[in-house]
């Protein structure tokens, strides 16, 4: 897959090529800032980020913290839309950027196909009516799509692209989750030993997540029951974190499309640890837009889900992911850490059951 460091931009046009494969969308209305680590006039593409515009009071202000710790050197600024929306939101952070001692190599708006530039003031490069641009002109596409980057039409694509299934789609995942609640409360009202009870069901759930990995890695994907009893598994915490802890840089791929899947196919209260996951997954590669809306789909589920207001705090200040994946522990930690399975463990799974499902002692 390609990175953001792998792309050559040389040009304004080849800047305005980059920006929604940079985003994983075509923006509109918004600001976007590239920062680039190096020296001038080289540097390489290390972070991306965006704005709906007009910029909310003091949100711009992040941005400096941001540049610091990323070792920000140099910026390029895009906004999308009319002068009037466009040119206050660039003022701010240029004047922010000259504040943290950033230089600004350019600067662009850009509407109905044309660009303007509030870096250069020369006629002949830089015209009052704007200059033309085509995208296709650039190499910066066809790298991209080379290597594994896409560019969804706007921001509403990408929120499909996470949204639920629908019809009979739905109504199949909709009959094979009844069906793993039934099977689950059966297997529950039948046990006599509790705590050996959950140590069984989270092994399972542990074998689950590592076979479902492993499935989606090979280009598969899983049937709508093991989809049930994977997010009935995925609602225990320890068996949530163990998917949590594989998420690593070369499996991204991987966990992109297995968490995408799940967010899209498993039935609402089912949501939370499925999405949550995808957010984090989306996160660490790059792509703050998806995180972004991942997140908003586990939150509305479940507004308390800690784990999505987590990553949604870590997300709106602008949070390194190396930082949480340096903090988190490895499945031996976990083990070590939670001790034995208990059937405490099991009450979150056991409260989306049937109502009359009961607890043995």
């Amino acid at each position: 897959m390609a990175t953001p460091s792998s792309l050559l931009l040389s040009s304004p046009v080849d800047v305005l090529a980059a920006v929604p494969y940079l985003l994983g969308f075509h923006p509109a209305d918004s600001l976007v800032v590239i920062g680039l680590t190096g020296d001038p006039p080289r540097g390489q593409v290390c972070v991306t980020t965006r704005w709906d515009l007009p910029i909310e009071p003091g949100v711009a202000a992040q941005l400096v913290p941001l540049t610091r710790r990323e070792q920000v050197t140099q910026i390029v600024l895009v906004g999308y839309g009319p002068g009037a929306r466009v040119t206050p939101a660039v003022d701010e952070i240029r004047a922010l950027a000259e504040t943290a001692g950033l230089r600004v190599i350019e600067a662009l708006r850009v509407e109905r196909g044309r660009f303007w530039s509030y870096v250069c003031a020369r006629a002949e490069c830089c015209p009052a009516e704007g200059t033309p641009y085509d995208p296709a002109a650039s190499p910066v596409p066809a790298q991209a799509t080379l290597n594994g980057m896409v560019a969804l039409r706007d921001r509403a694509a990408l929120e499909r692209s996470a949204a639920p299934l629908s019809d009979t789609a739905r109504e199949a995942m909709r009959e094979a989750t009844a069906r793993a609640i039934d099977e689950m409360g059966r297997r529950v009202r039948a046990c006599r030993d509790a705590d050996g009870f959950a140590a069984a069901f989270v092994a399972d759930g542990l074998a689950r997540v590592r076979a479902a990995i492993e499935t989606y890695q090979e280009g598969r994907r899983l049937c709508d029951d093991d989809v049930a009893r994977l997010g009935l598994a995925l609602a225990v915490i320890r068996i949530r974190d163990e998917a949590w802890t594989l998420i690593d840089d070369p499996s991204l791929r991987t966990h992109l499309a297995l968490w995408g899947d799940l967010t899209r196919r498993l039935e609402p209260r089912f949501v939370p640890p499925a999405a949550a996951l995808l957010g984090l997954s989306a996160w660490r590669d790059g792509d703050c837009a998806l995180a972004g809306i991942a997140l908003e789909r586990a939150l509305a589920a479940d507004p308390g889900y800690s784990m999505a207001n987590l990553l949604m705090h870590a997300l709106h200040h602008f949070l390194s992911p190396g930082m949480l994946a340096e903090r988190m522990p490895g499945p031996a930690d976990l083990d070590e850490a939670m001790g034995s399975a208990r059937m405490s463990w099991l009450l979150p799974m056991i409260s989306i059951l049937d109502e009359e499902a009961t607890v043995p002692g």
